[in-house]
């Protein structure tokens, strides 16, 4: 007989504080019932375990065991919490995460110790992040075993959001900064990464692992470097400090990037010493963890072993699944090799199984009375498993998409049951999103499997305040800024983006729905997967699987716009001036004259012409008809205010502009008062509270500005993130992101 064990499926469960609180309890108690019972049988404590004389070594009280026989322990008291969470139970208790400094630290070793073991996922982690920030730790550690964790998993952005709330705490905390500019780098913020790690040595940090970042800044920017000979500076840099790195401690870590840095430099006889070191460095340990393993892969590949490479690089992968940031730091680094060496670069597909990240779209369910079907009820069960083997095939495990009832919901649900992400992108708020497009069948369960998916959510974005009645600019835009945050993943991960859409063929009745959202794909020079309905729809009639009463009026996304010509997805800018209130009278003309003079002369010369222009004492405000306009023209404005002698012209020495950048649907009229035409709504009034906390010379831009800048596949400048920030006057805390220019050194 051969038995194949069926344990209940538990990879999908979400772990808090209290619940590891719990597990510590008891993984205590599972050890006092089992030395009890030992003791009850004869047993005693021993130095070594004799079965003959009954003595074993772990009959000592809990808080004696070694941190692996306590891990034991917790394992076990931990899978039978979560087979309860997964099987619909509730655990129900008082008190606060951390009610003392000791628990905390116990909460802090084992959340090391799961990290380890990959007990926990992405949602568990997110769930303890949040109720760290809520109760100020005693100790940084809670933050560091976080930050490490979600790093680990390749959200950098989330990473650096726990790790900015640890600094608030604990600002000289040198592992934070570090941890923090890893997050920075591995997000595609360079240079702030650079900067940060500068200080850091200058301050005196000469540690491995500071050095060792501040080398990878240095190799990141060689690969942004466009003059070889800032290429060639910055990889004499990255080489150099790796080295240094590597002869503080002879770790493995720095000297196989001292081994590919100094490859590629062209000293092919030094870098193949330095490999062959690392190897029997690494060959002589023990344990062989994820690191180890995927350097052994990069020294066989610098020594041109392509088939030890293989092996040890697909052993890393496996024991590093679900580790995305770390397979895709690892991957970089083969793939820089691959390229020098001129090696098959089609290897990394093989070695490296990064899934894709995938942006969806696809219609609602039908409601009772739709004269025409288009995706009736007695679907739902064929269209979901189409997803499900679509997105397997693809292997497609990060997902973007809305919520609605119908095919929304059944990708997302898809996406978590093959233990993959979901981040849901709102076209307007909750409650009337819950109303308008997902409770919308009476005596359906739509709203509770809604409700689930939100709280299982990596992240939710809502994208608008409020809907608007009969126009779909709400939904085109949410759909823009899907399929800008998904390409952005995709970026952040070096995989590939998929689009995803299940669709009945026909044209649709306006921009926003599934039809447009496809065509826009397509017209941005995209594969779409297409899941045909009308195919699935009529094998179902042929069967008479149909009932007449699985019909529906159309989705209200779908209705065609009556304001169309007065709302448009724009950019919008908005600048302050800095000092001005610190201008005399008599400087005000000068400041007319000189200041505003050099803001006319630009605009009059700029390739990057707005549509509206305004200006009332300090500030500046101009809408654009693209976020790449938007994003040149407030660079420039910059430059120009901040290369400017404002001394010489009698004006403060500090005068500087603070900008922001968003773009979203605004409302176009003609005001009354002026007979000027402009453009007015909520977006507008967000974009407005994001110029207060910029600093001055600076640009911060909204995540929506970042997202569609993304999707179009702007070169001109970068979006680097920069946190959850508090905007002005309670407006209340959004991702915000520094836009500047790409390095062009």
């Amino acid at each position: 007989m051969t038995y194949q064990p069926e344990p209940i499926d538990t990879s999908k469960v979400t772990i808090n504080s209290k619940h590891l609180k719990l597990t510590e309890l008891l993984a205590k108690n599972t050890h006092e019932i089992w030395a009890q019972q030992r003791i009850d049988e004869g047993w005693k404590f021993g130095p070594q375990r004799d079965d003959i004389r009954k003595e074993h070594p772990g009959l000592v009280p809990y808080e004696e065991l070694s941190e692996s026989e306590k891990q034991y322990d917790r394992n076990t008291a931990l899978g039978v919490i979560k087979v309860l969470l997964a099987l619909g139970y509730r655990l129900e208790g008082e008190g606060t995460p951390f009610p003392d400094e000791q628990q905390e630290q116990q909460l802090a070793l084992m959340l090391k110790n799961l990290k380890d073991s990959s007990e926990l996922n992405l949602s568990s982690l997110l769930a303890i992040g949040r109720e760290t920030i809520k109760i100020r730790p005693h100790s940084p550690d809670i933050y560091i075993v976080l930050g490490e964790t979600i790093l680990q998993l390749g959200e950098p952005l989330m990473a650096y959001d726990v790790l900015t709330e640890g600094l608030k705490h604990w600002e000289n905390n040198n592992r934070l900064k570090q941890l923090l500019a890893l997050a920075l780098a591995r997000s595609g913020a360079t240079l702030r990464a650079n900067s940060l790690l500068l200080e850091l040595v200058e301050a005196g940090a000469s540690d491995r692992e500071t050095i060792s970042i501040l080398a990878r800044t240095h190799k990141d920017l060689y690969l942004q470097a466009t003059s070889p000979k800032e290429k060639q500076r910055q990889l004499e840099l990255a080489a150099q400090r790796y080295q240094q790195a590597y002869q503080l401690t002879s770790s493995y870590y720095p000297g196989i990037n001292a081994a590919t840095m100094t490859l590629l430099k062209g000293e092919e006889v030094i870098a193949r010493e330095i490999a062959t070191q690392v190897r029997e460095q690494c060959l002589q340990q023990p344990e062989k963890d994820y690191w180890l393993l995927a350097t052994l892969g990069e020294a066989s590949l610098i020594l041109q072993d392509w088939s030890a490479a293989e092996e040890w690089y697909k052993r890393a992968v496996e024991i590093g699944k679900g580790c995305f940031g770390d397979i895709s730091s690892t991957r970089r680094n083969a793939k820089l090799l691959l390229e020098y060496l001129e090696g098959n670069i089609q290897r990394l597909g093989e070695w490296f199984q990064l899934p894709r990240a995938v942006v969806f779209s696809g219609h609602m369910i039908d409601r009772p009375g739709r004269t025409v079907p288009r995706f009736p009820l007695e679907l739902e069960g064929q269209v979901y498993q189409a997803i499900k083997e679509r997105l397997s095939n693809l292997d497609a495990k990060i997902g973007y998409a809305s919520a609605a009832c119908g095919a929304d919901i059944l990708f997302l649900e898809a996406i978590k049951e093959l233990n993959g992400e979901i981040h849901i992108v709102l076209p307007y708020a909750q409650e009337e999103f819950i109303q308008n497009s997902v409770d919308i069948i009476p005596n359906s369960n739509w709203k509770q499997r809604y409700e689930n998916l939100i709280a299982k959510a990596h992240e939710i974005i809502i994208c608008s305040n409020h809907n608007l009645e009969n126009s779909n600019i709400l939904y085109e835009y949410a759909n823009r800024v899907v399929h800008g945050l998904g390409k952005m993943r995709a970026e952040l991960l070096d995989t590939e983006l998929m689009h995803l859409a299940v669709w009945d063929g026909q044209p649709g009745d306006g921009a926003g729905g599934t039809a447009w959202t496809i065509q826009t794909w397509q017209a941005w020079g995209y594969d779409v997967e297409i899941i045909n309905l009308e195919l699935m729809k009529q094998a179902s009639m042929t069967n008479n699987v149909l009932s007449n009463d699985c019909q529906a009026q159309i989705n209200i996304n779908q209705h065609s716009s009556n304001d169309r010509e007065c709302r448009e997805v724009m950019a919008l800018l908005f600048a302050d001036v800095v000092k001005y209130s610190t201008l005399k009278e008599d400087q005000i003309p000068r400041y007319v004259e000189y200041f505003l003079g050099a803001v006319a002369e630009l605009e009059a010369k700029s390739n990057y012409t707005p549509l509206v222009k305004n200006t009332w004492g300090d500030a500046l405000y101009y809408v654009f008809p693209s976020v790449t306009d938007a994003g040149n023209f407030a660079l420039d404005l910059c430059d120009i205010i901040q290369q400017t002698n404002w001394l010489e012209k009698g004006l403060p020495e500090n005068l500087n502009l603070r900008i922001s950048l968003h773009a979203g649907p605004v409302y176009q009229y003609v005001n009354p008062v002026t007979k000027d035409t402009s453009y007015i709504g909520t977006h507008v009034s967000y974009a407005a509270r994001i110029e207060p906390i910029t600093p001055p010379g600076k640009v911060y831009g909204s995540q929506a500005f970042a997202a569609l800048a993304c999707s179009l596949g702007v070169q001109d400048f970068s979006c680097d993130y920069v946190g959850q920030i508090p905007f002005a006057k309670g407006y209340g805390t959004f991702p915000t992101y520094h836009i500047h220019r790409q390095t062009s050194c």
